[in-house]
């Protein structure tokens, strides 16, 4: 989940930037895109989401099944990822071909429809998350707001990177457009943590079990070793591992690229982005207190 949620969001925000771009152009009619760019970008954003869904692949028990986890798409937001994913992909593919033949009227409409799949795919991965109630830390609308931003600024930066190589005039206006959106992923970040660190559980030991006497503590799970309980819902980590890791994440997601953009590194900013979004992904997944560790946490 970590390579699927971190290289997708940004294969989304690489297309959006590239589709934003267009039609900011198309309002001025003008068509400046070099053609070497716009391949380029489309096929960077399809090769991140491609990444990204290649990676979802070794997180399932049986793979061969995975085509029946979009037959819920009534009631599942992951079986609607598993539909809009694709899609996305389709489309975006689609929006480059037309491109490339010249037919920029055709590869709007394709571009448009492709953006409106990006957006339903950024609100059904969040959604995944954001609509479990168990879980407080994600049950936040900030938990959409999140992939948004962080994807979008992800996407932004590495076209700003291909713009360098390819089209050096777009680069200082995607370079501009990345740094806010670096702020504005930021600070919603920020105001998760912040969020998340004034919550109290729900649930505790004698709630739990139903028994209210004052020193309850776990001794075992029930069990010899660890269990899918212990692998899947709980990180292992120690306060100071994970204290170390939301550092890392700060510094390589959002400072560091910043700093890096504007000093007109972008590959670099990029590079390192990625490296630091791979980490806030795991704070992200580790902050979630499960309830269902009140039983199986503790390993005698």
């Amino acid at each position: 989940m970590l390579l699927l949620t971190t290289l997708l969001g940004a294969g989304q925000g690489l297309f959006l930037a590239l589709y934003g771009a267009d039609l900011y152009d198309a309002a001025r009619g003008r068509a400046s895109f070099a053609p070497p760019f716009v391949a380029a970008a489309v096929a960077g954003s399809l090769a991140l989401a491609g990444g990204g869904l290649a990676a979802s692949f070794f997180h399932l028990g049986r793979p061969e099944r995975a085509w029946r986890s979009a037959a819920k798409w009534r009631t599942s937001w992951l079986a609607r990822e598993v539909i809009a994913l694709p899609l996305f992909m389709l489309l975006a593919a689609l929006y480059g071909v037309l491109h490339w033949l010249g037919m920029l009227q055709a590869a709007l409409f394709a571009g448009a429809l492709a953006a409106a799949a990006c957006l339903a795919l950024y609100l059904c991965t969040g959604m995944i998350y954001a609509c479990l109630k168990f879980l407080q830390e994600w049950h936040s609308p900030l938990t959409v707001l999140n992939f948004v931003l962080l994807g979008s600024a992800s996407g932004f930066t590495a076209a700003t990177a291909l713009a360098a190589w390819f089209d050096a005039a777009l680069e200082p206006g995607y370079r501009v457009a990345a740094l806010i959106l670096l702020a504005l992923a930021a600070a919603s970040r920020a105001a998760t943590l912040v969020r998340n660190a004034r919550l109290r559980p729900r649930s505790n030991l004698q709630t739990a079990i139903g028994v209210k006497h004052p020193q309850i503590a776990q001794k075992a799970q029930g069990a010899m070793g660890g269990s899918f309980n212990t692998r899947e819902f709980f990180h292992g980590a120690d306060a100071a591992r994970l204290a170390g890791v939301k550092w890392f994440a700060g510094l390589a997601g959002f400072a560091l690229p910043a700093a890096l953009l504007a000093l007109g590194s972008p590959a670099a900013a990029f590079a390192v982005q990625i490296a630091g979004l791979l980490a806030e992904r795991w704070v992200f997944f580790a902050e979630a207190r499960h309830p269902q560790n009140l039983y199986y946490q503790a390993i005698s």
